[in-house]
């Protein structure tokens, strides 16, 4: 429990999630009450029991909390810089959550910055994508650090169309905050994760509605979050698609900034996740999804939450 003298600091606070601290004490975070927390929704269908986890970008630590609560076996937090970590100190108090906090700096060169950390099953990254100049780089460097057959889930923003474009900010034309930069379109995100060796198999997707600050008039954006598995070199790439499958092999800047193995003595984990039955066909005819179909032709859509556990509050007694 915190004492009242960390419960009146905390009131005092900025934050970016909605958290209860104490019976009845919540601290207001940056998001209305119904606004869906995707990859907490996402999350639930993951089996982390005894499995190793990462929260790339994990603000005051939510995230670790439920993975906490699922049962995960470890669970590291890291962040560009420790802005948060006097509130994840609070957190860890107020749920009895333990997790190991590492801050790394711009989210760059992550295989190197956290080699001594062995790779995981299931790792997170959400909100962070769009902060980045490059998000290729970021991808790059995160793939190493999933355990074959591993889970990783991406959220951020994205253009709802059918194009190979990548939208940049330009004079904040899809987002006022600063430290924004790229809208990809939902299949060019798709293309890059399965570049990567990352096969979607679950995805939930909100479209920025017309009364909200992200709202761009002739654009139809939204955010999106997505769970892929972890595959071998080439496996999520169509059959014809020679261009990657020699990139991989060839690029230097593949080799260089994504050093991936894949041979018979790199970890394997046996994570579980129950896809939802809309795409269970999808995923067991092809071991992977259409991302804008899932969006616009299977209903993976939502537009505001209808229960308080699927959105950024979190409560004393939510065990997902």
């Amino acid at each position: 429990m915190l004492s009242n003298e960390e419960l009146e600091q905390a009131a005092k606070d900025w934050w970016y999630y909605t958290v209860e601290l104490s019976p009845g004490m919540v601290v207001q975070g940056a998001y209305p009450p119904d606004f869906p927390y995707m990859p907490r929704i996402l999350m639930r269908q993951a089996h982390l029991q005894k499995q190793d986890c990462l929260d790339l970008g994990t603000m005051e630590g939510v995230i670790p909390v439920l993975m906490n609560r699922k049962g995960a076996n470890r669970v590291l937090a890291v962040d560009a810089v420790p802005h948060c970590t006097q509130k994840m100190d609070w957190l860890k108090k107020a749920y009895n959550a333990n997790w190991d906090f590492r801050e790394v700096g711009l989210m760059y060169d992550l295989d190197q910055k956290l080699a001594n950390e062995g790779s995981f099953d299931y790792v997170n990254l959400s909100g962070v994508l769009y902060h980045v100049f490059s998000p290729m780089h970021t991808l790059a460097c995160i793939r190493p650090l999933v355990k074959k057959n591993g889970l990783f889930m991406i959220s951020t923003n994205v253009v709802n169309e059918q194009s190979d474009v990548m939208h940049f900010n330009t004079a904040g034309k899809l987002q006022t905050e600063p430290n924004t930069f790229w809208y990809p379109s939902i299949p060019l995100l798709e293309y890059m994760l399965r570049y990567f060796n990352f096969a979607p198999i679950d995805c939930l997707y909100s479209r920025h509605p017309s009364d909200s600050a992200l709202f761009v008039p002739g654009k139809e954006c939204g955010f999106i979050s997505i769970v892929c598995r972890a595959v071998d070199r080439g496996n999520a790439l169509p059959a014809n698609d020679n261009w990657a499958r020699h990139s991989m092999l060839g690029s230097w800047e593949y080799m260089g900034l994504s050093p991936q193995q894949h041979g018979m003595d790199q970890p394997v984990s046996t994570i579980g996740y129950d896809v939802p039955e809309v795409l269970q066909a999808q995923v067991a005819q092809k071991g992977s999804i259409d991302l804008h179909l899932a969006v616009n032709e299977y209903g993976r859509r939502i537009i505001r939450a209808t229960r308080a556990q699927d959105t950024y509050l979190l409560r004393l007694g939510d065990e997902s």
